[in-house]
């Protein structure tokens, strides 16, 4: 077997093979005779078929298999030979014309194989990547304003006879109107409305205040340029609203009966304290990881503009497209979505999956299994029964793999971390628990690059 490389564009390599004549002879000629022998042929006994009779009936059949199966071991002995890492499927076409010499060379048969490799590149990372870790502590205001928050959550409604002030609950018909005409979702019958929620689109609330049972009100607002129905985005919109009850607000008092509904078997006050405090400083620890691990990822895709194989790119597209269809109504139309609305960022993910995926192999970093059972254990906590959660989390292999790439991650920011300028920011749980909308959340956006490194250091 002959073979040339050749590096056509970028990540892009076109492979030669050639195989020889009398391999590809001897192959069919074997397979011939084995099939000779339970051959099945009208006026022969069962394999007394004469073997010139089966080759010419058999053998272009015979012939197409030897070549399919010579071309796959050979293509894989090729890419051993000569260390390529290819990404994604490779492009076979025969060679149309033998190459001058090809009879005195042997060669029986030549074909080449087109594809892209996995970038070889050593990661970058050093105090050039900036993290701000958040500083945190859970003061005693932040849990009473939680407990505050639950007790808000059991709140009473009652019917009261007299005009509707803000924390009020009214009950009500609405119809909205948009240049005179009704639209899709501008309508509701016996709404609750809570005054003051800002429920509702700017404006809308403000102008029931004062209102009482019985009354019917016009109220008049614009919805915000960025609301999410395009459709009408910074139009000004019309609703008829008619008052069935106007509803006070009464909070339950925090005594055992309540603290028992919220799962505190023992009914105690402090008992349901402490469980809220557990619950923030596991929320807390989730959302302070997350922001250091995403700074930490943009930092990585800044500093390794590495080239990525489309044939990557390409398949993560289709990742994306399948997920969002999977929340899409049944029966909607794929079309719509073009590779353009997911390129960019499953181009990001294939880019980080690959630095991620180095680090890790030449840190020989590994998802030991006690670390992957303090992360099931971890997750699991947030649940009543968090014992079977882990076992739901052992029985399924897919779950465990996320886990093993959850640690694998964890394991690469920790390196990362160790190089990087890391400057402590102290900061209210408050802010870190409701901060402003993010243009992009790069933990959210780029998790599971672990599994996807998995995935290309499996490839042969």
């Amino acid at each position: 077997m002959q073979v040339s490389v050749e590096t056509t564009e970028g990540l892009e390599r076109r492979l030669t093979v050639a195989l020889p004549a009398d391999d590809i002879e001897s192959a069919v000629d074997e397979r011939l005779r084995n099939l000779g022998r339970t051959a099945r042929l009208n006026g022969f006994r069962p394999g007394k078929v004469p073997f010139k009779v089966v080759k010419k009936r058999y053998e272009p059949q015979v012939r197409s298999e030897v070549l399919g199966s010579m071309i796959n071991r050979s293509y894989q002995d090729a890419l051993e030979q000569e260390k390529l890492r290819p990404a994604g499927q490779p492009r076979i076409e025969p060679v149309a014309e033998p190459a001058e010499g090809a009879e005195e060379d042997g060669a029986g048969f030549r074909f080449t194989a087109t594809f892209e490799v996995y970038p070889e590149f050593e990661p970058r990372f050093d105090e050039s990547i900036k993290v701000l870790r958040p500083v945190v502590d859970i003061e005693e205001s932040d849990v009473e304003a939680m407990l505050e928050n639950l007790r808000s959550q059991r709140t009473e409604f009652t019917a009261v006879e007299r005009a509707a002030t803000e924390g009020d609950q009214v009950l009500v018909d609405f119809v909205g109107r948009v240049d005179g005409a009704p639209f899709e979702g501008g309508s509701a019958e016996k709404a609750p409305l809570t005054l003051g929620s800002k429920a509702m689109i700017p404006g809308f609330e403000e102008q029931l205040l004062g209102v009482a049972a019985g009354e019917r009100r016009t109220v008049e607002v614009t919805f915000p340029e960025d609301y999410q129905a395009e459709h009408l985005a910074g139009k000004g919109a019309e609703f008829e609203v008619e008052v069935h009850e106007v509803r006070e607000a009464t909070l339950p008092e925090m005594d055992e009966k309540l603290v028992r509904s919220f799962g505190i078997e023992d009914g105690s006050l402090e008992s349901l304290r402490a469980d809220i405090r557990g619950n923030m400083e596991r929320e807390l620890k989730q959302r302070v990881d997350g922001r250091i691990k995403g700074q930490v990822m943009d930092g990585l895709i800044e500093l390794n503009p590495i080239e990525v194989p489309a044939a990557l790119v390409e398949d993560e597209i289709g990742r994306q497209r399948e997920q969002l269809m999977k929340q899409m109504p049944p029966g909607a139309d794929s079309s719509v979505l073009g590779d353009e609305l997911f390129h960019e960022q499953a181009e990001r993910r294939v880019r980080l999956g690959l630095v991620v995926g180095e680090i890790i192999q030449r840190r020989e970093l590994r998802a030991d299994a006690a670390a992957v059972r303090a992360q099931i254990e971890r997750l699991a906590s947030a649940y009543q029964d968090p014992q079977q959660v882990i076992d739901h989390y052992y029985a399924n292999p897919e779950l465990l793999r996320n886990v093993e790439g959850l640690v694998l991650e964890e394991a690469v920011t920790d390196t990362v971390l160790e190089a990087a300028s890391v400057t402590d920011e102290p900061t209210s749980f408050k802010t870190i628990m409701n901060p402003p909308p993010p243009v992009a959340d790069g933990a959210d956006a780029d998790s599971g690059a672990a599994s996807e490194a998995n995935k290309e250091s499996e490839t042969p």
